[in-house]
């Protein structure tokens, strides 16, 4: 919700009495602004039944009294463009169908997604929303490009058997409709509250010292996220106490680079550019200090007689844990080339020489018998022997 009436629960009226209220459909995916009859007794809240172009809706009032007058000026809206009006309270017929008309939108969409891969169109269908009654259906796709779809829609309203309306939608509104989980754990803001959406740069990260990281800036609509815009007024008021120009600080032990800046704490870090293993925070006093003693054409001894203290205690207890945990001994699996040599190594150490009717020693290898290859073969006659 964009707005909610704190005060609504104390029975105080408003000063300010109109009969236009807000009424959102489908849980706050969409909204509008009907009159509401004084006799028809309807309340924030209330589930009602509204005249559209084509049947009726049905949705809750989110909105009535003078806060409806702000929500018209905040959208632009004029009160003479207010038309339509409230019919009736809804009752279990119309809430019925609602819910009906509900369920079907799975299905619709599933429907609707295949009749538009199948016709090769260059578009997402990313939400059905059916009105209340079932007659109409509003199909929310995002495209790159412009996209002739009157083809489309024939085929989508033989399917459907309802009137269709495509409605095209950016990638911030797609997220919106659909939600999710962002990267902070907690439900997409853009999907809750958030009711207007704002232009978010660069350089929001960079006065926040962000690292330009791509993926971690874009959020689930793959543009900057939104939250970027959030701390960054905080940021800008932090900046103005720090110098500008203030890249280079000159000294006589040499001149000193700025590193890196630590906005709430007001300090920044300088190395010697002769030497940058050394780094000096330098409070942000002593920049303006040493920077007035520059414009003049002085130069300071050093940066390090102007850096701060810094705080290097641990603030954790470790408890030495030596004896107290034991971790598993690791296990080597012993690859099949290593098994099968030292197998080998094991037979050739066992086993007699042939002639000597000594052993091998475990180091020594077998040594293999030539063989010749004008060997014939013996005769039953000579017993094997050669003459």
């Amino acid at each position: 919700m964009s707005s909610f009436d704190w005060l609504s629960h104390l029975g105080v009226d408003d000063a300010f009495t109109t009969d236009i209220v807000e009424v959102s459909f489908k849980d706050g995916a969409s909204k509008g602004f009907y009159h509401a009859p004084p006799n028809l007794g309807v309340y924030t809240g209330d589930y009602v039944a509204v005249e559209t172009s084509n049947g009726y809706n049905v949705g809750c009032i989110s909105l009535s009294g003078e806060l409806v007058l702000l929500q018209l000026k905040k959208k632009n809206v004029k009160e003479a463009k207010v038309t339509e009006s409230v019919l009736r309270k809804a009752n279990d017929r119309d809430l019925e169908k609602m819910h009906e008309a509900r369920r079907n939108e799975i299905q619709a969409l599933t429907t609707a997604r295949a009749i538009a891969r199948t016709n090769h169109m260059a578009m997402k269908v990313s939400d059905v929303e059916f009105q209340g009654d079932g007659r109409k259906a509003t199909i929310y796709y995002t495209a790159d490009n412009r996209i002739d779809f009157r083809q489309l829609v024939r085929q989508f309203s033989h399917q459907l058997r309802v009137k269709i309306e495509m409605r095209q939608i950016g990638p911030r509104q797609e997220s919106g409709r659909l939600g999710g989980i962002g990267s902070c754990g907690r439900e997409l803001c853009c999907s809750t509250w958030l009711s207007d959406f704002q232009s978010v740069n660069t350089a929001a990260a960079r006065y926040q010292n962000i690292a330009i990281n791509q993926s971690k800036l874009s959020g689930q609509c793959g543009r900057l996220k939104c939250c970027l815009n959030y701390e960054l007024n905080t940021y800008m008021e932090a900046l103005e106490a720090f110098p500008d120009k203030a890249d280079k600080l000159r000294t006589e032990a040499g001149t000193g680079q700025l590193v890196k800046t630590d906005i709430f704490k007001g300090l920044m870090y300088y190395t010697y550019r002769e030497n940058r293993g050394l780094l000096f925070p330098l409070p942000v006093d002593k920049v303006h200090e040493i920077l007035a003693l520059n414009r003049e054409g002085k130069k300071p001894a050093d940066l390090q007689s102007f850096q701060q203290a810094v705080d290097t205690r641990d603030d954790f207890v470790y408890e030495d844990v030596t004896g107290a945990v034991e971790l598993p001994a690791e296990k080597r699996k012993r690859g099949t080339r290593s098994k099968k040599s030292g197998n080998r190594r094991k037979k050739a150490s066992g086993t007699p020489k042939a002639q000597g009717g000594g052993t091998h020693e475990p180091n020594d290898k077998p040594r293999r018998k030539k063989r010749s290859r004008n060997r014939r073969k013996p005769r039953p006659g000579d017993n094997g022997k050669k003459e």
